[in-house]
């Protein structure tokens, strides 16, 4: 049998409404290089509007495009396409501090009290607060409806799954206090009214139906199928195998679908024919070859391309459009 994947440019032919592109797997596998090859041929082939943005704190757009864009916003680096790397530490103080103040401004307060405050400034060493960060960060930009087509290199805990879980128990907990806050508000209606008083607007519940309304949005526009394609980033190794696996089955359980798998890093198969091949470099293709069998009798037509491992790092414009070319038109094929 023969798997020949088709490539990302035929996904993106049959799903023209996708805005959304969200690149998952664990690090070092090539989902900076994935997003940032399809971020080149969306804003420099198909001239869309195109935001790359980097959630990984292991990643580095600055590094593979070879220009410092860390933690400065919205920067244009090729006609049409506009990078963001964010300083999520940064952003988790300055959500620290909008918290701070609005605790003082709710309740009439000069300074937040002491316990309260260590509180909120010990949620800074919580994964679930980074994470929080960056979800809110990606619905932003996004709501800001700016570009044609968002591109998004997860971090790699979770597979970027647990962000989608992470918004579902999010806006059911909110949903939960929201319920609690409303019938305070009513029995304060109530009491203000006995009392011939003018009941008075609840800025905390308002704070929080803005929260759930911006959670529920989001999570809404990444679940849908039509508009939002997940991939996921594998190289020809057994952990990586293994790891796609439980992704798939993670996804399953939400309710939700992958859109593809990209083999990354692959070496060509010719080498084992040439005569000056060294014998670490053989028993690497031999072993690659007998986990891309692996690949394709369990994945199939889930992968939608293969990308082989470049001479030289796929880094700069120039060397991103050549992975662009093999990503969006793969020129390799699995016999199984």
């Amino acid at each position: 049998m023969r798997l020949e994947p088709k490539g990302l440019k035929q996904y993106f032919d049959q799903h023209p409404e996708a805005e959304i592109v969200i690149f998952a797997g664990k690090g070092g596998l090539g989902k900076t290089t994935s997003s940032s090859s399809l971020a080149w041929y969306m804003s420099q082939v198909k001239k869309r509007k195109t935001l790359l943005f980097s959630t990984d704190p292991q990643a580095s757009l600055s590094d593979i495009w070879e220009q410092d864009f860390y933690g400065k916003g919205e920067v244009e680096i090729l006609p049409n396409l506009f990078v963001v790397e964010i300083d999520a530490d940064r952003r988790v103080a300055d959500y620290q501090a909008s918290v701070k103040k609005k605790i003082k401004e709710m309740y009439g307060l000069d300074a937040v009290p002491k316990e309260i405050e260590e509180y909120i400034d010990s949620t800074s060493a919580e994964p679930a607060m980074y994470e929080s960060a960056t979800y809110d960060a990606m619905a932003e930009l996004v709501a800001a409806h700016k570009y044609d087509i968002y591109i998004f290199d997860m971090p790699p805990f979770g597979h970027g799954v647990r962000m989608v879980a992470m918004a579902d128990i999010l806006s059911k907990w909110v949903e939960k206090i929201t319920e609690a806050r409303s019938k305070v508000a009513e029995y304060d209606a109530i009491a203000a009214t006995l009392k011939g008083e003018k009941g008075h607007e609840d800025a905390v519940m308002n704070e929080l139906i803005d929260i759930r309304n911006k959670i529920k949005s989001f999570t809404d526009l990444i679940t849908d199928k039509k508009r939002t394609a997940f991939f996921m980033v594998l190289i020809p190794e057994k952990m990586a195998i293994l790891d796609t696996e439980r992704a798939l089955q993670m996804f399953g359980s939400l309710g939700m679908e992958m859109s593809g798998l990209v083999v990354n890093q692959v070496y060509p198969a010719d080498l084992l024919d040439k005569p000056g091949t060294s014998e670490y470099l053989r028993n690497r293709v031999e072993m690659q070859q007998e986990h891309l069998r692996e690949i394709a009798r369990k994945f199939g037509d889930r992968v939608k391309s293969i990308v082989p491992m470049f001479t030289r790092e796929p880094k700069g414009a120039e060397m991103i459009s050549t992975a662009s070319e093999h990503l969006m038109t793969p020129q390799i094929a699995i016999e199984y």
